[in-house]
């Protein structure tokens, strides 16, 4: 596979939050938007911005950086010439159909097409495309030009070439990737923040808890050793010096019997009808009572969470 840019064709939030990360490790890029080119450009800066004054890159590099951007309201424009595509148009199989005949028409035959999709299925998304072999998913989360993991999701037809070709550009623009063998609805991550969210909803329309006290009790117990190490390796040590292979046995448990938390928890997959409400209300006290300096509303907040994740990322050897 050739060298060269990487294309996104549709530049929100996603599309440009990984531009970001391909030019801050020198990959030039291209970022398709249908009309609102300022507004992509203003992501850009104020993600070199960011980058600069948190010393994650200099003044300098942001310089290069930039020199490395073409913004452009045609995919072909966009594609041509390009490695690798990235497609994050809206979530609508329908509109992603026609979005990967463009592509295929403008990109080289050997380019790889990636689909930023939450919660469709791979296959279905390329069901039409006439190279299948290069088509695969390519999920990143939000804020996606500081969250490392790509989900990167195999359809029936992608090439396993592809996928470690693919896995290798994101590691160029220093991403982690991991790799699912078969399509699941909701891939990896949102699967566990959709079981993690389901006990949440459950406990404060309960009344087990507080919104607050549900999000303080996730942040400073397993939410601290999520951010060091996974499910797995977190139960390993905990069954230290043995390992996680007698896990059952050191704590005593009966595996012919349900385990006594599981058959206690929640199994519906209607939301009730008004937790949203609940949520913004008790979000609303929480967020009032936050200390200034950790923010007092969603910009504040966002902010705060932003300087927090470089950190976590510098702790990690990410940045």
């Amino acid at each position: 596979m050739q060298t060269g840019k990487i294309a996104f064709v549709g530049a929100g939030l996603i599309g440009s939050g990984l531009a970001l990360n391909c030019i801050t490790h020198g990959i030039p890029v291209a970022l398709q938007t249908r009309r609102q080119t300022e507004l992509c450009k203003s992501r850009i800066e104020s993600g070199l911005d960011f980058f600069v004054e948190n010393g994650i890159i200099t003044s300098e590099q942001a310089k290069e950086a930039r020199a490395l951007v073409t913004i452009t309201t045609s995919i072909e424009e966009a594609v041509t010439g390009a490695v690798m595509v990235q497609e994050s148009g809206p979530d609508s199989v329908e509109l992603k159909h026609a979005l990967i005949e463009q592509i295929e028409t403008w990109a080289p035959a050997d380019a790889i097409i990636a689909t930023s999709t939450s919660n469709r299925s791979i296959t279905e998304v390329f069901s039409k495309a006439k190279h299948p072999e290069r088509c695969m998913g390519g999920h990143p989360y939000n804020p996606a030009y500081l969250i490392p993991l790509v989900e990167i999701t195999k359809g029936q037809n992608t090439s396993d070439a592809y996928v470690a070709k693919a896995k290798e550009l994101y590691e160029k623009m220093g991403k982690v990737p991991v790799v699912l063998n078969k399509e699941v609805i909701g891939f990896i991550a949102n699967r566990y923040q959709s079981a993690i969210h389901r006990e949440a909803v459950d406990l404060v329309e309960n009344g087990v808890c507080s919104v607050e006290d549900a999000d303080k009790a996730l942040v400073y117990s397993v939410g601290l050793r999520w951010s060091v190490m996974g499910q797995y390796l977190t139960m390993h040590l905990g069954a230290a010096p043995e390992g996680i292979g007698s896990f059952n046995e050191k704590y005593h448990i009966d595996v012919t019997a349900p385990d006594p938390r599981l058959r206690n928890m929640p199994t519906w997959t209607v939301y009730p009808p008004d937790w949203c409400k609940h949520a913004q209300e008790g979000l609303e006290e929480a967020i009032a009572n936050r200390p200034a300096e950790t923010g007092n509303d969603i910009p504040s907040i966002e902010k705060w969470r932003d300087g927090l994740l470089v950190e976590n990322l510098r702790l990690h050897g990410l940045l």
